[in-house]
């Protein structure tokens, strides 16, 4: 039975190869695309899920500070770990990871290679036992047999040796320390929010304490939040009173610490991926907007399907009822149209499968994934078994019972109505795939409008044509190279600065001034610069004066008008300002700029005088940029010989803060055009129907003198009609579903009237475009062929 079923529905599909060609497309792009959403949204909710204990491990933040200062870092304290384990029930496990910035390159007898910046980290032996890091060679329980020892990822070892065995080869980090590999592991999986290159011992980071600093030791250090710590709970544990017990610990062990100076909350491990560790959720949200995209497209592919189908009921009715009549049951009639439809299915998706295996590069590309379309992986089948589920149950149910439905006496006399419901229902659906396409324009429209709002919007300093370069040996004589490189042609200016004005992070409470609060919580961004910095990022002063390069500078200050603002300080200039063990005095205010991503709200900031740190920022020309880079490239070697010259130019680092929101921006449009594209394939079904049912009804009207005008406005009504009515559906569906994506940003552009206006206007002309073809090609037809038999 089953079999005469698919023979039959194979039969339907090579008579109709029209609308089967119509169907199998609309299927096949909705699937594909349905398909590369949900696999990208399944990657991001696997983060760290790989891990068998993930559901024990959290991760340590702080929340420091209160009201507009508050804050909520994702480091802690490195004497956390060490204190949970011993003094906080329920701890099993801790970890922790730093990053180490010390080294940048390696060398393996006469072979010299960089590593990425932030992929080498200290941490704690029990890396292997809390994380399900695969560890190919070396031992688990004694990773860092001693201080020297460092465990390197598989493809770090192909890079550095080929295929020998690394086990016991010594690398040469920055021509100064050497360390023996002891281990190597499999290279992090994808989907894990922890991912280095090379791992050294925790040991390495407390030996830089030398005991005569303010903070002896690294467990003893309680004021540097640098350390991601993690800990693995005894099941059941309470989270809060963990937080709480470290809070008080810290307390106890660090002077002049209070209660209302901030406490640590865990966040689960695998929430730290999508979640801030604030709790805020912009990268969870994303996914959801993805996910919603995926289901309304590949919705809008069922209702292709549907569409066509219950249009098409018409023309099969004499089929139906003639089986009736035979003997068919409405059952096995429901499964005939049941199979159809998983025979168009399978088509389907066989060519989604392929066309999938082909755009997954340049899928990667687009959205920064390493995924890899493999069928024989269980989680890849989830995926295709819901989608499949949604659009078959969403597709193939209506029409089937529909096309079952026929009283065949009634068809067999040719009195057949499909009935007012059954149009109002095709209309609805029309409506609805036109309401999630509109929709998708309108997203893309604002998401493409706010990315042009963050490249054009002053962000109170002039980042262009400005490149970064980290000094190393050069620092010791910036001086004269500072002096040689401004005679050099192409370079507009030379300074220094501790980080980068583009994307500043560091954070301190350590200040005071006359008139502050006793209790009172204040983080201020401290940034080190030289007394030409701003003048060549044109940061505008709005009182006081800049450094002039005097020794006195050390002991002067220059805040910004938040900072001002939030302290509360009156007529700032000459009042005294603490920052750490500095007493000085505020010489200048400067306005406000944006040191972080348009995300954040603009905070307090300082700057103080350093007459040289650790990079260098030069300002060119777009013309003479390539010399000024030959020309700081040529001195920098001269200092640096043994090591190899690199350089950021700011906008590109300006453009890496908003990465992930270009790719939302550029997959948006893509997914919104293929929206438009399955849904005009649909309209365009449905008007070369409807010209074939009205085709003596056009006859007679062109026979009486209609024009060809007034036969295409006849035939073009009704669909534009149902586009605007979308239109009207869509507009406040987008505008409040927008907005929500636009909270995740302090800064924005406001959404206007036009971006509705024009999508509305493409909307109409793009389903006008399409029904035109069909109503001109018929209005056009000679009307005595269709009246030949009347």
């Amino acid at each position: 039975m089953i079999k005469n079923y698919f023979k039959t529905a194979w039969r339907n599909l090579l008579n109709n190869k029209f609308y089967g060609a119509i169907n199998i497309v609309g299927l096949t792009t909705g699937l594909t695309v349905g398909l590369l959403i949900l696999l990208w949204v399944n990657d991001e909710l696997s983060f760290d899920k790989f891990n068998t204990k993930a559901d024990q491990v959290y991760k340590v933040n702080a929340e420091i500070g209160t009201g507009t200062s508050k804050q909520v870092w994702d480091g802690v304290p490195a004497p956390v770990a060490t204190f949970a384990l011993k003094e906080a029930p329920g701890v099993q496990n801790a970890v922790r990871i730093v990053g180490n910035y010390d080294y940048s390159v390696f060398k393996y007898h006469d072979k010299l290679l960089k590593e990425d910046f932030g992929k080498l980290a200290f941490t704690d032996p029990s890396i292997f036992k809390v994380f399900d890091f695969k560890l190919i060679e070396g031992s688990v329980n004694n990773p860092f047999p001693n201080d020297h020892s460092i465990i390197i990822t598989q493809s770090t070892a192909k890079r550095f040796f080929g295929y020998s065995n690394p086990i016991g080869k010594v690398l040469l980090a920055d021509n100064k320390d050497n360390y023996i590999v002891n281990g190597v592991m499999a290279d992090f999986p994808g989907n894990s929010s922890i991912n280095f290159d090379m791992l050294f011992s925790i040991n390495i980071q407390k030996n830089k304490y030398s005991g005569k600093d303010f903070w002896k030791s690294m467990e003893s250090d309680w004021g540097n939040y640098y350390a991601q710590t993690f800990l693995q709970l005894q099941p059941g544990t309470s989270t809060k009173s963990v937080g709480d017990k470290l809070t008080l610990i810290h307390v106890k062990n660090q002077a002049g610490v209070k209660l209302s100076d901030g406490h640590f909350i865990l966040q689960p491990l695998t929430q730290i991926h999508l979640y801030a560790p604030d709790g805020s959720s912009s990268a969870m949200q994303t996914v959801r907007i993805f996910a919603i995209v995926a289901i309304l497209i590949l919705l809008i592919a069922a209702i292709n399907y549907i569409n066509l189908s219950t249009a098409r009921a018409m023309l099969r009715s004499k089929e139906v009822s003639v089986r009736k009549i035979i003997g068919a049951a409405r059952m096995q009639l429901f499964m005939q149209f049941i199979i159809e439809t998983v025979l168009f299915f399978s088509i389907s998706l066989i060519l989604a499968f392929g066309l999938i295996s082909v755009l997954m590069p340049f899928y990667n590309d687009i959205s920064g994934k390493q995924m890899q379309f493999d069928l024989f992986n269980p989680d890849v089948w989830k995926v295709v078994g819901f989608t499949v589920l949604i659009t078959l149950v969403a597709s193939s149910i209506y029409p089937a019972l529909l096309l079952s439905s026929f009283k065949p006496i009634n068809a067999l006399k040719g009195k057949l109505s499909l009935g007012v419901g059954n149009v109002i229902f095709r209309k609805v659906l029309v409506v609805s795939q036109f309401v999630f396409s509109i929709g998708l324009i309108i997203g893309t429209l604002i998401i493409n409008r706010q990315l042009n709002y963050i490249q054009q919007k002053d962000m109170g300093y002039d980042r262009s044509y400005v490149f970064a370069v980290g000094m190393r040996e050069m620092q010791n004589h910036y001086e004269a190279a500072k002096g040689e490189l401004l005679n050099k042609a192409g370079v507009l200016g030379v300074t220094s600065a501790s980080s980068n004005i583009v994307s500043q992070d560091n954070t301190t409470g350590d200040t005071d001034w006359d008139g502050k609060e006793k209790d009172r919580s204040f983080l201020i961004h401290p940034m080190a610069i030289d007394q030409d910095f701003i003048k060549i990022f044109k940061v505008k002063l709005v009182a006081g004066v800049n450094f002039t390069g005097v020794r006195t500078d050390s002991a002067h200050f220059i805040l910004n008008e938040t900072a001002v603002r939030d302290a509360g300080i009156k007529n700032p200039i000459g009042k005294r300002f603490k920052l750490h063990e500095v007493n000085g005095t505020i010489i200048g205010v400067v306005k406000d700029f944006h040191f972080a991503s348009l995300k954040q709200k603009i905070e307090p900031f300082i700057f103080q005088y350093r007459p040289n740190t650790w990079q260098i920022f030069v300002k060119t020309t777009g013309k003479d940029a390539p010399k000024a880079v030959k020309a700081v490239e040529t001195i920098w070697k001269r200092y640096n010989p043994n090591f190899p010259f690199d350089y950021t130019f700011l906008d590109q680092t300006f453009d890496k803060l908003y990465k992930s929101d270009q790719r939302t921006g550029m997959l948006f449009n893509v997914f919104a055009v293929i929206a438009i594209l399955i849904s005009c394939l649909g309209l365009f079904g449905l008007a070369t129907y409807t010209a074939q049912v009205k085709v003596k009804e056009i006859g007679i009207r062109k026979v009486l003198g209609a024009s060809v005008t007034n036969i295409t406005t006849m035939l073009s009504k009704d669909f534009v009609t149902l586009v605007i009515l979308a239109i009207v559906i869509a507009v406040p569906v987008a505008w409040y579903a927008m907005n929500q994506w636009l909270q995740n940003f302090i800064y924005r552009a406001p959404i206007e009237c036009w971006v509705f206006v024009l999508a509305g206007a493409a909307a109409v002309a793009i389903a006008l475009i399409t029904i035109s073809f069909q109503s001109v090609r018929a209005a056009l037809a000679n009307p005595v062929k269709s009246l030949r038999s009347e």
